[in-house]
């Protein structure tokens, strides 16, 4: 796929806000489309089990939203939220700390990921000349770009010292939300991401949080045309108003263990939720 360029007018409008902006870009693929907000993932190049499953749960409980997901296309947490986002269909910007051409693309156990991302019409970014080979210098001049171009960044797992925090912090600069997955008290990877919870980051839970933070309304889940069981059926009369479990159990002729299946049924179809102690019906 060929190499073309951008120039500063044909930047995302959010590239142009930037104090420090390059002066030119270069990039492959399909660029994200203006309605798509643009969340850059981050974190721990050795992340933990937690981690991963941390990044892999959110992400895909963004699946159908209209985000292109942004990192670095680097080892660990860059990769993994990439590899997330193609395999439940988001779209995927990489903005690696190299040039674009084949033969320089950095790191280079990451190249097939990079022609997966193309393959699948994301798109991969870079400052960097096409046959230009990644420096110590770069990674930095990387980040800002990716705290740059995207509404928000989402920071999992990170030392004191690194490159993550470093986004981060432009991020803040310039004025995108970041938002913080906690992580344990006896991992090294949480004190950089605790420490930006005590000066203000978002606190991230689930996916839905995310959506919030971008601004995007959460898709209703319908429940037309869904067929019930008369267990199901009965239940759906009973929770016309929010009710806890007891309180269901009280009202209804069912057993117990009736009506936890029952109630898993009825929350994997999208029809009720938990909250708060609760029962719900989705409207």
């Amino acid at each position: 796929m060929d190499i073309q360029k951008l120039t500063k007018e044909e930047f995302p409008p959010l590239l142009k806000e930037m104090p420090d902006a390059p002066k030119k870009l270069y990039y492959r693929g399909m660029l994200p489309t203006p309605e798509l907000k643009l969340l850059a993932v981050v974190g721990s190049r050795r992340f933990t089990q937690y981690e991963k499953e941390v990044c892999e749960k959110l992400i895909g409980e963004l699946s159908g939203a209209p985000i292109s997901i942004v990192s670095g296309l680097a080892l660990g947490i860059d990769a993994l939220a990439h590899k997330k986002a193609l395999e439940v269909g988001l779209h995927v910007t990489a903005i690696p700390g190299s040039g674009l051409n084949d033969a320089v693309l950095y790191p280079r156990t990451n190249v097939p990921l990079a022609k997966m991302i193309l393959h699948s019409k994301g798109v991969l970014i870079s400052e960097s000349e096409p046959d230009e080979k990644a420096a110590l210098y770069s990674f930095p001049r990387r980040n800002r770009i990716i705290a740059g171009i995207s509404h928000a960044a989402l920071i999992i797992g990170a030392k004191e010292k690194s490159g993550s925090l470093i986004t981060a912090r432009l991020a803040m600069e310039y004025n995108r939300d970041v938002l913080i997955v906690p992580g344990s008290i006896h991992s090294a990877s949480s004190k950089g991401p605790h420490h930006l919870l005590k000066n203000g980051a978002g606190l991230v839970e689930s996916g839905d949080d995310i959506l919030e933070a971008l601004g995007i309304q959460k898709e209703k889940k319908t429940t037309q045309n869904t067929p019930l069981s008369k267990e199901e059926s009965a239940l759906l009369n009973i929770l016309q108003t929010p009710l806890g479990k007891d309180e269901l159990v009280a009202q209804s002729n069912m057993p117990i263990s009736e009506i936890d299946i029952t109630l898993s049924a009825l929350e994997l179809k999208g029809i009720i939720e938990h909250r708060m102690g609760k029962i719900y019906l989705n409207t």
